[in-house]
């Protein structure tokens, strides 16, 4: 198989490279912007979204294509997927400020045409879940962003990026509710692999990147931190499986630690950091010297 669905696909005996070369080339054309300067990053980090900054009008229809086109995108590209959620927040009423954000987006994909994802064989199918979380930055309604990223050994499968449908007080309590949405994905993840023969007999390791956070889904008393009840009420899902865990049930055990990955690969912005989720994701170019081997 070489194509599935506009995904390029190359199958060697040291692995297999996916990637939407073709697609890409196919929508710059389509938004002619084949001929503009490629950007280092997906997402202008001195730049602000929100609602009511009337710069123009925009085509509704022309922005939900070019939005829609982006997200297709995302099934080979998980580090335009933070970039590629703002924007859709604003599909129903875009102006020149989102369409400038979208078109940001397609200048960095022109400069990242060959990039895909590379899938090495390998033995090791325990589940790795990295979670991050902003705080506040949504401008509209204070809403924070949770963003995930799953390995199972050290391959990328699975990534999200979506807003949280509550509004959080303090950093703690944003990357709680993001830590609380890795813990339901990995449940449904768990359930998926065991029903396909690959059960996961070890706790699923979270990486969190803040103390304060992980310290409270370890905690199983009430806490005596200021949580507001509506927060409470929608985060007791880490603690009743963490009491799973303690009664012998290990079909649903969770170990929280420290994020050594920088941020869930799907909320970087800044160059520096950007790179570094690339490399975190298995992300290669096409072109490159391994991309390109034959396999005998």
């Amino acid at each position: 198989m070489a194509h599935f669905l506009g995904i390029e696909v190359i199958q060697r005996k040291d692995g297999i490279f996916i990637s939407q070369s073709g697609y890409t080339k196919e929508i710059l054309k389509r938004y002619g912007m084949e001929n503009y300067n490629p950007k280092n990053t997906p997402v202008d980090s001195g730049v602000e979204q929100k609602k009511g900054i009337k710069v123009g009008d925009v085509d509704p229809t022309y922005f939900k294509s070019l939005v829609g086109s982006l997200r297709y995108l995302t099934c080979t590209r998980p580090y335009i997927l933070y970039g590629v959620g703002l924007i859709s927040r604003y599909m129903e009423t875009p102006d020149q400020s989102h369409l400038y954000a979208s078109k940001r987006i397609l200048r960095y994909i022109k400069g990242t045409v060959d990039d895909g994802l590379f899938y090495k064989p390998t033995d090791n199918f325990s589940l790795v879940a990295y979670s991050d979380s902003d705080w506040g930055c949504d401008l509209d309604e204070t809403k924070s962003t949770t963003g995930f990223a799953f390995f199972s050994g050290n391959i990328v499968f699975t990534w999200s990026s979506k807003k949280q449908a509550i509004v959080t007080l303090s950093t703690c309590e944003a990357e709680y509710v993001a830590a609380n949405s890795t813990v339901c994905h990995a449940i449904w993840l768990r359930n998926v692999l065991k029903h396909l023969g690959f059960p996961q007999e070890n706790p699923i390791e979270i990486y969190v990147d803040n103390r304060s956070a992980i310290a409270l889904a370890k905690n199983l008393v009430y806490h005596e931190r200021k949580i507001e009840d509506k927060v409470q009420k929608t985060l007791n899902l880490i603690k009743e499986e963490d009491e799973d865990e303690k009664d012998g049930n290990k079909d649903y055990s969770f170990c929280f630690s420290s994020s050594v990955l920088d941020s869930a690969s799907v909320l970087q912005i800044e160059r520096g950091k950007q790179e570094s989720s690339k490399n975190s994701t298995q992300v290669e170019n096409k072109n490159s010297e391994l991309a390109n081997k034959v396999a005998d």
